[in-house]
């Protein structure tokens, strides 16, 4: 079933006291490398660095009050789990995080610092989702899963929402695909309230199981992870893929160069700090470029948690 409008209204106003209203930014020179007007929406300048704060404070605004005084568990190697920590911190609910070893130990102290508890696991998604049922076993807390949670995919769609109100006469939006969270709140968001606009999708090449499920009709995995988009190695669940088959136009594939070139490019041309994953769909716009021809195109650029060691370019 598809959510409804009310309920995409409803997420906007619910998260607005609790995130920034990020900056749209637009730059003429990388208008003319793409042949289009391009509308980059900033979720790197939200708090926490990316859009999932939006789906994080949704989510746990929706518990009751039982809910939230038994807390919040989810699992994550690093965006959500900051996500959901701040979140649960702003609303006075505790939130228990669990993340697995190999996860960067800056990204565990910043879970950390925002107040929540955290429990270490083996890095395998197994082990991981053994620890968040133990915990929720324990301590009664509501499981909230980072991609796979209406709450959580509709509040994720409010950077769009904002997007459209800002900018309603969009031909096409893109995002990143990685859990589905974002491209299926996105999509919703433009079948409301955009006029005729389009959703597509961008994935790296090494990672590419939407691109495969919404040609197969089914939930396809991956077989590596072996992508620089580190946020996008996750892969669809049944809640969103509904969504994102009736709703999504199409997933465009770039590679690993096209990812570091389109990153590097808004690093130098509008002076702000993406993730690799944040790059894709700009990516995919540079690649497909008659596709986007003097149209008018949104980009959520998903976030600015980036570990700078990793980063190719800067190396060189």
């Amino acid at each position: 079933m598809i959510p409804t409008k009310e309920l995409v209204l409803e997420a906007g106003n619910r998260v607005a006291p609790y995130v920034h209203r990020t900056p749209v930014l637009t730059s003429r020179l990388l208008d003319d490398i793409a042949g289009a007007k391009l509308y980059f929406k900033c979720e790197n300048l939200q708090k926490m660095g990316a859009f999932k704060m939006r789906g994080a404070i949704n989510a746990i605004q929706q518990l009751t009050e039982e809910e939230r005084k038994a807390g919040v568990v989810t699992h994550s190697s690093g965006n959500f789990g900051q996500a959901l920590a701040l979140a649960a911190n702003n609303l006075g609910v505790t939130a228990y995080v669990v993340m697995p070893s190999s996860a960067p130990a800056v990204k565990i102290e910043a879970v950390k610092a925002y107040g929540a508890r955290i429990v270490i696991s083996e890095p395998t998604l197994e082990a991981r989702e053994r620890e968040a049922n133990k915990i929720v076993k324990e301590t009664g807390a509501v499981f909230i899963h980072p991609s796979n949670d209406l709450n959580v995919i509709i509040g994720q769609g409010t950077a769009a929402l904002e997007l459209l109100e800002d900018y309603p006469d969009l031909d096409c939006i893109l995002t990143p695909v990685g859990g589905g969270g974002l491209i299926a709140g996105t999509a919703l968001a433009a079948h409301y309230f955009g006029k005729d606009c389009e959703v597509i999708g961008g994935e790296p090449f090494a990672v590419d199981d939407a691109y495969r499920s919404l040609r197969s009709g089914k939930i396809e995995d991956n077989t590596n992870t072996n992508t620089i988009a580190d946020g996008l190695r996750t892969h669809l669940g049944d809640i969103n893929f509904p969504i994102i088959k009736s709703l999504v136009s199409e997933i465009i594939r770039v590679d690993e160069e096209e990812i570091t070139d389109a990153m590097r490019l808004i690093w130098e041309r509008m002076k702000i700090i993406i993730e690799p994953s944040s790059a894709v769909p700009f990516a995919a716009v540079l690649r497909e470029k008659e596709l986007f021809k003097n149209k008018h195109i949104g980009i959520i650029l998903s976030g600015g948690n980036v570990d700078l060691l990793k980063i190719s370019f800067l190396n060189r």
